[in-house]
C-alpha cells in the first residue's frame, strides 16, 4: 500500500544534493555482504555526485524521478542508449540491437521500504521509458545476490535474461541482467 504522503515527480536540478545524499545512504544497502565501506564510498564519490544528478535532471536522454514526503525519500533514474558492457549487449541481443532504456537506479530510504514508495517510482519509470524510447526495450542490472531486489523487479514485469560483471569502486560484482517483459 503506497505511503499516503509520498508524491513522485520529475526531479529538479536544485534537488541534486538531496538526491546525492540519499544515494550515499541507500547504495550500500544494495551491495553484497562483505563489500568494504571504502569500496562503496569510492563508487558513490565517483558516480553519485550532486553534479551527476543535476545533469541527469536536465538531460533529454535521462528520466530522473524523486519520491518526496518530508524531503526526498526515493529516486529512480532511466538512461537511453546502448548498454556499456558486452555482457549486457549480448543478453539483450535476442530482443534488440538498437538503443534501449536502462533502469539505472531505483532506491528508497530504509524508512520507506515496503510502504509502496518503490512501487510508485517503478510505475513512473516504466511509464517514462516509453517517452524516452517509444516501443523500446527496458532493462536493468542488479546484484546477483540481492534476492529482495530481484523479487521486486519480477513483481514489476522483469525477467532475468543474462549476467554481467559490475564494478563497484574497483571491485567486480556478479549481477543479473533483467528485461521488462510486461
Amino acid at each position: 500500500m503506497p505511503h499516503h504522503d509520498v508524491v513522485v515527480r520529475r526531479a529538479e536540478p536544485a534537488e541534486a544534493a538531496e538526491i546525492a545524499w540519499l544515494a550515499a545512504l541507500t547504495f550500500p544497502l544494495a551491495c553484497p555482504p562483505g563489500t568494504s565501506p571504502e569500496t562503496m564510498a569510492a563508487h558513490v564519490a565517483t558516480h553519485l555526485t550532486p553534479q551527476h544528478f543535476a545533469g541527469w535532471a536536465t538531460s533529454s536522454r535521462h528520466g530522473l524521478f524523486v519520491a518526496r514526503a518530508d524531503g526526498v525519500v526515493g529516486y529512480a533514474l532511466l538512461a537511453l542508449g546502448q548498454p556499456d558492457g558486452h555482457a549486457e549487449r549480448e543478453a539483450l541481443a535476442a530482443v534488440t540491437d538498437g538503443p534501449v532504456v536502462e533502469l539505472s537506479k531505483i532506491y528508497v530510504h530504509p524508512h520507506h521500504q515496503g510502504d509502496g514508495t518503490a512501487d510508485l517510482l517503478m510505475t513512473a519509470a516504466v511509464d517514462d521509458a516509453t517517452r524516452l524510447l517509444p516501443g523500446g526495450t527496458l532493462w536493468l542490472g542488479t546484484n546477483g545476490r540481492n534476492g529482495r531486489a530481484q523479487a521486486f523487479y519480477r513483481r514489476h514485469g522483469f525477467d532475468v535474461v543474462g549476467t554481467r560483471t559490475y564494478d563497484v569502486g574497483g571491485v567486480q560484482h556478479d549481477d543479473v541482467v533483467m528485461l521488462h517483459t510486461a
